[in-house]
């Protein structure tokens, strides 16, 4: 469960940061006109355009904003302002609460994800009833540094912003600054179907799904079709052998063979080779299993040796295409010396061994 939890965070902290980088680089991209929106002491709210003058020529234009409107001594002018902008709405440090969060030099990669998962202890708010945002870090000590987490009830934040959209803004980022630091974004807001960071994160997580469930697919699709491969070879190899027994029988029967000769080249191609013999008893025995003596008799194949676990290697040699009725012959026994179980272990050899040679 704990490498569950480890795998998740990380794939949650590394959607986060994708997110925000897509994000802030087509936000980098636009060419809307910034404003800043600079609460007051007495509650108002002063705007400022980036070109340093406003649509009346005032340096700045100042309004109230309560119950998701604003009201302005000249509104229109406010609405040219904001119309098709980026607003920049920097809010009083009263309305927030800063802690601070320390954590280890190597969580600055996904920083982001990191402050998201640690909300819920920091504040009394989740991470989606809250608006949050963290400072730069700063060092707290070998492989340590600490982070200035700011945050407050959106249900405070989003009236705010959603009266600077209704007023014409394109995309609204809330920013606070707590005493002797650098402002911090605790929310970026994007209107009229611009990309935000939460609609990228959706996608990406989308994508992710999708992508496991394609290769899960995918791989078990290879599995069924590489098993259903390998059957089929085996089948064609039984076939082929299956003739080739039939052709040779064929031209025995034809020569009507009766020399010596014959007899032994017959008795040959009947009998299992001692080398083929060998080498796929190399292959079904495990490798704590060592063979003392091995005769072949005919068709009837006799091992004696030592093992940890003789009965396992009677079920070994019956799976085995190539033997049959596979049992032991003498009893199993262990000697203070041996290393293991001697057996003595008897098969029948299938004809397949001919077919090979």
């Amino acid at each position: 469960m704990s490498s569950l939890s480890d795998i998740t965070g990380y794939l949650t902290r590394w959607i986060d940061s994708v997110a925000a980088l897509i994000v802030n680089t087509l936000s980098s991209l636009g060419t809307r006109k910034r404003v800043q929106v600079i609460e007051e002491e007495d509650g108002s709210f002063v705007f400022q355009s980036g070109t340093g003058t406003t649509p009346s020529g005032l340096p700045f234009e100042r309004a109230l904003i309560a119950n998701g409107t604003i009201t302005a001594d000249h509104p229109g002018n406010v609405a040219a302002l904001l119309r098709g902008s980026r607003a920049e709405l920097v809010l009083r440090p009263s309305r927030f609460l800063f802690r601070p969060l320390e954590l280890p030099k190597r969580a600055t990669e996904f920083l982001g994800g990191v402050v998201r998962a640690q909300i819920d202890r920091l504040t009394p708010w989740t991470a989606i009833d809250a608006a949050f945002g963290h400072g730069m870090p700063a060092e707290a000590g070998p492989d340590r540094v600490v982070v200035t987490v700011a945050a407050t009830a959106r249900t405070m934040v989003q009236p705010l912003v959603d009266a600077l959209s209704a007023a014409g803004a394109d995309a609204v980022a809330v920013t606070t600054a707590p005493p002797d630091a650098a402002p911090i974004q605790v929310l970026d807001h994007h209107a009229r179907g611009v990309l935000d960071a939460a609609r990228v994160r959706f996608v990406l997580a989308t994508v992710l799904i999708v992508a496991g469930l394609s290769a899960g697919i995918s791989l078990s699709a290879a599995g069924f079709v590489g098993a259903n491969l390998a059957s089929r070879q085996d089948d064609l190899t039984r076939r082929i052998a299956e003739r080739r027994l039939a052709l040779r029988a064929g031209r025995e029967s034809a020569a009507q063979a009766s020399t010596p000769l014959r007899a032994l080249e017959r008795r040959k191609q009947q009998s299992a080779s001692a080398v083929i013999v060998l080498e796929v008893l190399s292959q079904i025995l495990p490798d704590h299993t060592y063979v003392t003596e091995l005769r072949i008799e005919g068709d009837k194949l006799r091992v004696i040796g030592v093992t940890r676990d003789a009965p396992a290697l009677i079920r070994l040699m019956e799976q085995s295409p190539h033997f049959t009725r596979a049992t032991f012959f003498a009893p199993t026994t262990r000697a203070p010396t041996d290393p293991g179980e001697r057996f003595h272990i008897e098969a029948q050899i299938e004809p397949v061994f001919a077919l090979r040679s």
